[in-house]
């Protein structure tokens, strides 16, 4: 890790050094600064609390303009807790539900990036590693404190007939800050993506090889096919993965990754549907440790792991966009979930998840969240959470 940093500091020097023109060129539109403060609150069964967590999220940093072909990117990010009624995955509080946002001040990204004239380019240091929808893999934007990797990623652009994408991920800092046991995650991983337009839409091939060494059951290889085009006003998506032991992995199994959804777009409305399926074999649940979870399964993130006998969930959802409201545009949002085991012989329970948005100016955005969860006997927890956001992003 301090290797790949310090490389990247030793290519940025020059560039940044040379840029006496940065204030010529306009500096402060080259800033960048994200503010969230959130209210969560959490009430699940068989915790004598109520979580009641306010939180700040600040990121601060800044991106050169990019000179032939070079730009540097600098970002530090702090959390902090104005109320921690709550457990924070690093600090005890016996008793309180999870909210897993606990304080931390780091460098978020460190990376120099080049990319020339027909689109090829090369990114090197701390940064966000995102692949396809975040399914597999993202920097879980939800969460106070966002998923950073070490590593370097090559690009073809899109001027080529397939578009190819190759990471070496030799870090992962991980959301619960490098406090916590597992934080961060030494590796020697990679990950490759292959994408086509086809008539049916574009197709893709991916791969993700993650070796952890002080992480061994997350390690595994997962090789995939994605499919995901629009017809009229249909938009689809269709996802094929295996998933087997691979690296540091002490375990031995095979499964497989199923997502086939749809959703009807018309105007300022849409509303779908689909399932999604993670294998099980009893003893290992297709995992996907790198993804920005918070986005699939339900917003209650009840299956942050998937169970042993896997996780199948059926889902509708819907949004509706008022562009014309006052003060600002209003957006509303659903989602329905039934959970069971991948074979459906075991009942999990349901979530519905409901979300609005306002924007209250150019720079300026609230939102309020809920997600209730309705647990069969024998399953997860009951639990509700409520979020309230207001977002500074300039």
């Amino acid at each position: 890790m301090k290797a790949l940093l310090l490389a990247t500091a030793a290519l940025a020097a020059p560039v940044v050094l040379s840029s006496s023109a940065l204030a010529d060129d306009g500096l402060a539109d080259n800033l960048i600064l994200n503010m969230r403060l959130r209210y969560e609150n959490v009430d699940q069964d068989g915790l004598a609390e109520t979580a009641s967590a306010l939180t700040l999220r600040t990121r601060f940093g800044f991106e050169t303009p990019r000179r032939n072909g070079f730009s540097v990117l600098l970002e530090g990010e702090n959390t902090a807790h104005l109320i921690d009624d709550f457990a924070d995955t690093v600090t005890p509080n016996p008793g309180y539900p999870v909210v897993a946002d606990p304080e931390i001040t780091e460098l978020n990204r460190a990376q120099i990036s080049w990319r020339s004239e027909t689109g090829v380019g090369v990114t090197l240091g701390r940064q966000w590693f995102v692949l396809g929808d975040q399914r597999f893999a993202g920097p879980v934007g939800f969460r106070q404190n966002s998923q950073s990797v070490d590593a370097i990623r090559i690009t073809s652009g899109d001027s080529w007939p397939v578009t190819l994408d190759y990471t070496y991920i030799d870090r992962v800092h991980r959301i619960f800050g490098d406090d916590h046991p597992l934080g961060e995650l030494d590796s020697a991983s990679h990950a490759g993506e292959a994408r086509v337009d086809t008539p049916l839409g574009e197709v893709a091939a991916f791969a993700l090889l993650l070796d952890f060494d002080n992480a061994p059951a997350l390690s595994s290889q997962t090789l995939g096919l994605r499919l995901t085009g629009t017809h009229e006003a249909i938009a689809y998506r269709f996802e094929l993965a295996n998933q087997s032991d691979y690296g540091a992995s002490t375990g031995d199994f095979d499964l497989t990754y199923l997502r086939a959804e749809a959703d009807y777009r018309s105007g300022n409305l849409s509303i779908g549907g689909g399932i999604e399926v993670l294998g099980g074999d009893g003893v290992q649940g297709f995992q996907t440790p790198l993804a920005t979870l918070h986005k699939f399964q339900g917003a209650a993130d009840v299956f942050l792991s998937t169970p042993a006998d896997g996780l199948r969930d059926l889902y509708v959802r819907g949004s509706w966009r008022f562009p014309d409201a006052a003060p600002g545009p209003v957006s509303l949002g659903f989602a329905w979930h039934d959970f069971a085991s991948d074979d459906g012989d075991i009942d999990y329970g349901s979530e519905l998840d409901l979300v609005a948005g306002l924007a209250l100016s150019e720079r300026l955005s609230a939102e309020a969240k809920a997600a209730v969860f309705d647990g069969d006997a024998g399953g997860p927890a009951d639990r509700t959470k409520i979020w309230l956001s207001l977002v500074f992003d300039y």
